[in-house]
């Protein structure tokens, strides 16, 4: 069965770095995109980017461009978040996603920015 799961989320400085991944299995992973959503408590889940099955188109929700850059290796099933400059903003679980006949998410995993 299809299954996404994420981690790398943790506890992280205003300004600084972490790195997400999230590692699929029961699909061809390198024929479709993929996204990563996340959820800050008391909103709704927010796109933040996707990347398309080869890599070579990537999109991004306007709270992140220029500081988070979304990438995979298909060889490895993987599906990376680089989140640079961060914000107290951006806290949030953050939720990898694809979508074929439905949406298949991930368990999320939280990333909290203290200022």
């Amino acid at each position: 069965q299809v299954q996404l799961v994420e981690f790398g989320g943790g506890l992280v400085q205003s300004g600084g770095s972490l790195r997400l991944s999230c590692v699929a299995s029961g699909f061809t992973f390198s024929k479709y995109a993929m996204s990563w959503y996340r959820q800050a408590p008391g909103k709704e889940r927010e796109f933040v980017a996707a990347i398309d099955n080869s890599g070579d188109t990537t999109n991004y929700g306007d709270s992140v461009k220029g500081r988070f850059t979304i990438s995979r290796d298909n060889n490895k099933n993987t599906v990376y978040l680089q989140m640079n400059s961060l914000e107290s903003e951006d806290t949030a679980v953050y939720y990898c996603n694809f979508r074929e006949t439905q949406n298949y998410w991930g368990q999320g995993t939280q990333v909290t920015v203290s200022s």
